[in-house]
């Protein structure tokens, strides 16, 4: 923050001040019209974006069979979805409170976490509300860290956290991406956290994993993390059951390959993920991300 510009850094003030009005708009709504403000929003702006040009491509490699008009639908749905998610975050701690709010399925699962006292990785991507998770994880005895994309403003990226930390209770450890965030990461888990991870964006320098039938570059660092501590790997996602209300389902741990050749394992682990995002994407496409890069960049390079 120093190393920047006056401007820069009165740009950040002002952008923070404007944020911060609105999440106290969003607050004051409450977590319902919240949702269908942000949903709105999303629709209606959300398919006129350039980057909605990334969605379509990627609806046209995953789903060849279908035509265009589906693909638009879903775009449109998603960009609704998304809308919603970000309104939602005002009010997350709220909707994590509520209990007629989130339906879970598979809690034992972040029951035994806890009782555990060891590490865990929770496991998800970017489908419906996925900031629902750690809190509600945090709210059956674990203590979460949450890998995270630190946010360029300063003061915003201190926003995000508070809101997500307030969420969980006071109990967050953030763990944002980079050399720092990886010890940080390492010293959670031995100290018997959970770490949250969302598994489903491309990584250049990651490994070759197949999704959609092509090859993408995925993240290795969950299955490296669980193979390394020989914790439980959980996986979990949330599914939008409508304004602010959800259903999560916790899955039972991934059962760890025994394989001797530690890139094997790690290759057969990171497929397996893989094929849960992909799986949830095709069960419900319309709440996952769509606008993100996910395959080799001459894809992109397709007119739609």
């Amino acid at each position: 923050m120093n190393a920047a510009s006056p401007w820069t850094r009165l740009r950040w003030r002002a952008e923070a001040l404007l944020v911060r009005a609105l999440v106290r708009l969003l607050r004051a709504l409450g977590a319902s019209r919240a949702s269908d403000l942000g949903g709105m929003v999303g629709r209606l702006l959300g398919p006129w974006l350039p980057v909605s040009r990334i969605a379509r491509v990627n609806l046209r490699l995953a789903f060849p069979d279908r035509d265009e008009a589906w693909r638009a639908r879903v775009v449109r749905a998603m960009w609704d979805n998304l809308g919603r998610t970000a309104a939602e975050l005002a009010c997350l701690d709220q909707i994590v409170a509520d209990p007629a709010a989130v339906e879970v399925s598979g809690a034992e699962h972040f029951d035994a976490a806890g009782r555990a006292g060891g590490p865990a990785i929770l496991v998800s991507g970017h489908f419906a509300n996925w900031e629902i998770e750690l809190p509600l994880a945090a709210r059956r005895g674990v203590v979460p860290g949450v890998v995270y994309r630190a946010i360029a403003n300063p003061h915003l990226d201190a926003l995000v956290a508070a809101i997500r930390t307030r969420a969980m209770g006071g109990r967050a450890v953030m763990l944002p991406k980079g050399s720092a965030g990886a010890r940080a990461t390492l010293a959670h888990l031995r100290a018997g956290g959970v770490v949250g991870m969302l598994v489903d964006q491309k990584m250049n320098d990651g490994i070759a994993a197949r999704l959609f039938g092509l090859t993408a570059m995925t993240a290795p660092a969950a299955a490296h993390l669980a193979l390394r501590f020989r914790c439980p790997l959980i996986p979990a996602r949330a599914m939008r059951a409508g304004s602010a209300r959800f259903r999560l389902e916790v899955l039972p741990p991934i059962p760890l390959p025994e394989a001797k050749d530690r890139h094997a394992a790690v290759a057969e682990l990171t497929q397996r993920l893989n094929d849960l995002i992909e799986a949830w994407a095709r069960e419900r496409p319309a709440e996952w991300l769509w606008v993100h890069r996910r395959f080799d960049k001459a894809l992109y390079a397709q007119r739609t």
